[in-house]
């Protein structure tokens, strides 16, 4: 759930929106205007299922409910269209804030440290499921959806068709929050120039293999070196794009899985264990028992260092000079203005702004001149981790929020989740939840205006992109120190191996309180003892894991490509 300044939204605000409606007749005047065929469930289940809504909200109709979100296309839909549907069904009155993703943490915070009901439910992040879990102020759904929320539990939620489920599943087993939207991020590149006969042949001439989609970061270097500074249509063009000004989004840069797709961390999907993408390792209680490899952590082993070296050399050499200073919402719109060859980070919830009309990079006929890929990996990367992030705005009920407010803000959750509704709001925001919906005609018949984004979700690639798990034990606390770290780093005030030993410490002094603290019992942190780095890496070794590896002699491997159009084939096979 990211980055407010992505998206706009005129193109959603329907003219029903503020109209007033009463029960099923204005559910059906919903579904004409609204949803149509743009949904899973037939015509008569979708009215069966409006009218389980207008059933279960009859207790709470009147009911003023406040939720809130950050400001995306999918949340704007929502807020502007959706609740006001939902309000005028069901006669329980919906406020939908929008506001930024750091404001939504806030208010979180807010309300868990005071215990006043500020908001009623709340689309948080899923990065921040190992806070939930621990800290305990958020509802199990799996136990309030078997008592508590049973008479307001959807029969026809089919949480199977979620697909981002173990993402918001805690250690325990539970599911503490429910998808709303997703996005990952992906490898972006000009599927038009690396199909140029010329540019072919002279990067096989240069380099003495073939132009593809970068498997390693071996190629992706290559092929960075090969566009950047080269002229096509009259421009001369880069061979990456990044960005590096000391901000907050500086930080979502690198937790949301940069040090993954170098090599870091242990084997394990959706995360790695013991040790995960953020360094942080935990035992077998999965309580954190450090982040430094001088307790067995990775955040500042030989993988991490060199995933943050890399980054600094090719934004130097290989990005447009201003990419140094600008933040995410600054470097987002760079690519879609025709001069950048590839990037290795690109949200997918950019994609709806990446095929309007008329840009550099969308051919006349509306088609995408890109494509997504997966990511390469660097040259730590194991076969079995993880490779890249996946973003999952979920929706959470705290215990401080009264039951009753609770059960009206948890229907409205999973109207605007549900199968009526996905399809539409799934091509409005492009921000895929439901199994069904990805397997929809509508989406086969849309994919190719979309670079690859269909195809991706429906390939089993997808597994390996993941948000944040479990080993965190309090995010807003500890990703707040990434930004400073990396930053330290970006502006050569420190060497990457000074940014990592210095944000790994810092990582370990917010461990220390909570352990000193005990605000999450038996499972919070517990620091191990300190030992060098062939100590903890012969320990892992020994019992099957990786991390922390041992520095590896040349970090340069063996560039490898592969024709994306070969690899597409291989998924629909």
């Amino acid at each position: 759930m990211r980055k407010h300044l992505m998206t706009s939204t005129a193109a959603i605000l329907l003219a029903f929106a503020g109209t007033a409606f009463a029960g099923m007749d204005d559910a059906k005047q919903f579904l004409d205007k609204e949803v149509g065929d743009m949904s899973t469930l037939s015509r008569a289940d979708q009215e069966k299922e409006m009218q389980w809504f207008i059933d279960a909200a009859k207790p709470f109709a009147g009911m003023d409910i406040k939720v809130v979100s950050e400001t995306i296309t999918t949340h704007e839909y929502e807020s502007k269209v959706l609740a006001p549907a939902f309000t005028a069904i069901t006669g329980i009155k919906i406020t939908h804030d929008l506001i930024g993703e750091g404001d939504v943490v806030e208010k979180l915070q807010t309300q868990m440290q005071s215990g006043e009901n500020v908001y009623d439910a709340y689309v948080n992040d899923s990065d921040l499921i190992g806070t939930h879990w621990r800290y305990k102020q958020a509802r199990s759904l799996t136990q309030w959806m078997a008592n508590e929320g049973k008479d307001v539990t959807n029969p026809g939620l089919d949480l199977n068709d979620f697909i981002g489920l173990k993402f918001t599943t805690a250690p325990d087993g539970d599911l503490y929050q429910l998808p709303d939207q997703q996005f990952a991020n992906l490898y972006w590149f000009r599927y038009d120039w690396f199909n140029d006969e010329k540019n072919k042949a002279d990067f096989k001439a240069k380099y003495g293999y073939d132009l593809g989609v970068p498997v390693n970061w071996s190629a992706y270097e290559d092929i960075a070196e090969f566009f950047t500074g080269r002229e096509i249509d009259g421009k001369k063009v880069y061979g990456h794009m990044d960005y590096g000004k000391k901000d907050p989004s500086l930080g979502w840069r690198f937790t949301d899985a940069w040090l993954s797709m170098a090599g870091n961390g242990d084997k394990g999907l959706p995360n790695g264990l013991p040790v995960d993408e953020w360094g942080i390792k935990v035992n077998e209680k999965s309580q954190p028992v450090g982040s430094c490899v001088a307790r067995g952590g990775d955040t500042n082993g030989p993988a991490s260092v060199y995933a943050i070296q890399k980054y600094i050399d090719w934004m130097k050499a290989y990005a447009p000079a201003a990419a140094q200073g600008m933040t995410f919402s600054e470097s987002g719109p760079v690519p879609a203005q025709g001069e950048i060859a590839q990037q290795m980070f690109m949200y997918t919830a950019f994609t709806a702004d990446m095929v309007k009309d008329g840009l550099p990079v969308v051919n006349e006929d509306g088609s995408p001149k890109w494509r997504f890929a997966p990511s390469p990996h660097g040259v730590y990367w194991k076969d079995g981790m993880k490779l890249g992030y996946q973003d999952v705005g979920s929706w959470t009920l705290l215990k401080s929020t009264p039951d009753d407010r609770a059960k009206a803000a948890w229907l409205y959750a999973q109207f605007v989740t549900s199968k009526t509704v996905d399809v539409k709001k799934s091509h409005v925001g492009l921000t895929l939840i439901r199994e069904s919906t990805i397997q929809h005609k509508s989406f086969t018949d849309r994919a190719p205006k979309l670079g690859g984004l269909i195809e991706f979700y429906r390939s089993p690639a997808r597994v390996q992109w993941s948000p944040t798990g479990t080993n965190v034990p309090d995010y807003p606390k500890l990703a707040q120190l990434w930004w400073q770290a990396i930053g330290d780093a970006s502006s050569g005030a420190k060497t990457a191996q000074e940014a990592m030993d210095s944000l790994c410490a810092e990582q370990e002094k917010v461990l220390s309180r909570l352990e000193r603290a005990g605000v999450q019992g038996d499972i919070g942190p517990k620091l191990a003892d300190e030992h060098d780095l062939a100590y903890w890496n012969a320990d892992a070794v020994a019992k099957g894991n990786v991390a922390p590896q041992l520095q590896i002699e040349n970090e340069k491997e063996k560039p490898l490509t592969i024709n994306y159009d070969e690899l597409v084939k291989s998924w629909q096979q």
